[in-house]
């Protein structure tokens, strides 16, 4: 039932491998789905090229968000949840045959859900906001899958409860599992929002319901969709830390404050959610205020420490191997060769510079209105699902492709620069998304020229600069994922076994030497770097009041 890993040490249960594998090539499928529609999108938006015609934007749209957003990231994120309770935890996986069972339902209900959107059935984007009506077999294959994943998750807490009882580990979880624990409880009450309202929705499809009220729709359909999402970010700073300790040896240097900001994240992050109510006239104007900002903030205060506590285990690592010269010594000698190490580092910058200062905008009452249902959001998207947990992600399978499927990275050389590609375009077309909302591009439309229509508008020259950087950016990333792919496929399928330790591209860290007494901060140079990002968070904060300010004029 078990191998012994010859690298790490560890136990394999022989059955959760296999899942894993399966999970994870699954992910990769959906990504690749992902990645084509997204760049048929790119030249459709950019209004030079405006690829597709009406009806294939909105159905390549729908695509796109349901395999880029839901499909890639949670087939992968099972795939992490029980490599994280059974091969982390040096346990066995509790009951195999309910994994087989969820996978099923997961890939079943990835086929209707891909079916339905390519044959016109299910023109509804990835919302499907009421009273919009997708067919039936569009919902049933949603609810198919959140049933898989939920196994998934009740499976991951029964292998917890084993490898405590069998004794697998210390007297607490390592951190990375722990952060496992807390996208696992979020993940326990976004699916079960997803089930309260696509269950009434697949009757109303089926004519048995009469109607869905679209206020309700929206409200609960936004504590599926956007709390998957907090899902995301949970298991992405999970896969930080476990990327800091495999690529220098890095841990938290206080794990109790780590911990304490993923039990902030399970009280606080779902109520993000709200700002994609801002404007609807149902919930009341308290309900909006209390949720995007005493409640939020929670969430906030625990993305800072987690932002400050990765780059400072890699930098008090490097600072106990020698590298203390000045602030960022640590940092210039890093393994920068590593694609694993530069796709977290690059995962945390984009993430924070651009993910999360734009989500904290995007989150507030009075600013959203600036940039509420426009190109904006989805660029804030970019720099936190993409930019940031899909890059994570991408760094991670840099380890998993030796460990668990033993296979060799197949051109590696590729490898290295694969996560400068990916990261360098989500950036650029991030940036430029955004900047494009702030002109006041639609989000959704699919003809911003407003050809045909009763009404026309100019935007700001500017517009078009930006425009072409989005082309750039977007087709840069493409690129970069495409990479990805293929060094992941062909490593998996055809790459060459790994036969022991001496067949390890990437070392995994040892154990840094022990810290020695010292005065002042253990971490300066990521202290300096977060209040780098403070200076650049509360600039673009203010730009924004001035913006609200100048379109509210009062006298």
């Amino acid at each position: 039932m078990f191998r012994t890993c010859d690298i790490t040490g560890l136990k394999v249960d022989l059955r959760a491998e296999r899942l894993i594998q399966l999970n994870a090539v699954m992910a990769v499928v959906s990504l690749l789905v992902g990645v084509i529609a997204a760049l048929l999108l790119v030249l459709t938006r950019w209004q030079v090229v405006h690829l597709l015609p009406v009806e294939w934007y909105y159905r390549i749209l729908t695509l796109h968000g349901l395999n880029a957003l839901i499909f890639w990231i949670i087939f992968f994120e099972v795939a992490g949840l029980y490599f994280g309770s059974t091969v982390v935890l040096n346990s066995r996986m509790s009951s195999p045959k309910f994994g087989w069972l969820a996978f099923i339902l997961m890939v079943l209900g990835f086929l209707l859900v891909n079916y339905t959107i390519l044959t016109g059935s299910a023109d509804v984007l990835m919302t499907s906001y009421a009273p919009l009506q997708a067919s039936p077999i569009y919902y049933l294959g949603i609810i198919l899958f959140a049933v898989g994943a939920l196994i998934g998750v009740f499976l991951f807490f029964a292998n917890l409860l084993i490898a405590r009882k069998d004794r697998t580990y210390g007297d607490s979880l390592p951190l990375f599992t722990f952060g496992l624990v807390a996208a696992a409880i979020i993940a326990t009450l976004t699916l079960a929002s997803g089930a309260i309202i696509y269950i009434p929705t697949l009757l109303w499809s089926l004519g048995i319901i009469k109607s869905i009220d679209a206020g309700v729709y929206k409200l609960i359909w936004w504590g599926l969709g956007h709390s998957s999402q907090q899902i995301n970010v949970t298991a992405m700073i999970a896969v930080w830390y476990l990327g800091a300790f495999l690529t220098v040896g890095g841990t938290s240097i206080n794990e109790k404050v780590s911990r304490f900001a993923f039990v902030f994240y399970v009280i606080g992050i779902n109520v993000a959610s709200a700002h994609h109510l801002l404007v609807d006239p149902g919930p009341s104007p308290a309900w909006k205020v209390f949720n995007t900002s005493y409640i939020m903030y929670i969430a906030v205060l625990a993305s800072m420490i987690h932002a400050f506590a990765v780059p400072s285990a890699v930098e008090s690592a490097q600072r106990r191997r020698g590298f203390t010269k000045g602030l960022f010594d640590w940092l210039k000698n890093a393994p920068w060769g590593n694609p694993a190490f530069s796709a977290v580092l690059l995962s945390i910058i984009i993430f924070g510079f651009i993910g999360g200062v734009t989500g904290v905008v995007n989150g507030m009452e009075q600013t959203n209105i600036i940039v509420h249902n426009t190109l904006s959001i989805p660029g804030h998207f970019k720099g936190t699902v993409v930019g940031g947990t899909t890059l994570a992600f991408m760094g991670a399978t840099y380890y998993l492709i030796p460990l668990i499927f033993r296979k060799k990275i197949a051109f590696f050389g590729l490898a290295k620069v694969q996560p400068w590609v990916f990261g360098l375009g989500i950036a650029v077309l991030a940036v430029s998304m955004y900047i494009l909302g702030a002109f006041g591009v639609p989000r959704r439309h699919y003809d911003i020229t407003f050809s045909g229509g009763p009404f026309t508008y100019t935007f700001n020259p500017a517009v078009d600069f930006f425009w072409v950087l989005f082309a750039i950016g977007g087709i840069t990333a493409v690129i970069g994922a495409l990479m990805w792919i293929l060094i992941v496929v062909f490593s998996v399928f055809l790459g060459q076994p790994v036969r022991g330790p001496q067949d390890m591209q990437l070392q995994i860290a040892s154990p840094p030497p022990p810290a020695k007494e010292h005065h002042g901060f253990e971490a300066p140079g990521t202290l300096t770097l977060t209040l780098l990002f403070m200076g650049v968070f509360l600039v673009f904060l203010l730009l924004n009041w001035g913006w609200l300010a100048a379109m509210w004029e009062v006298k």
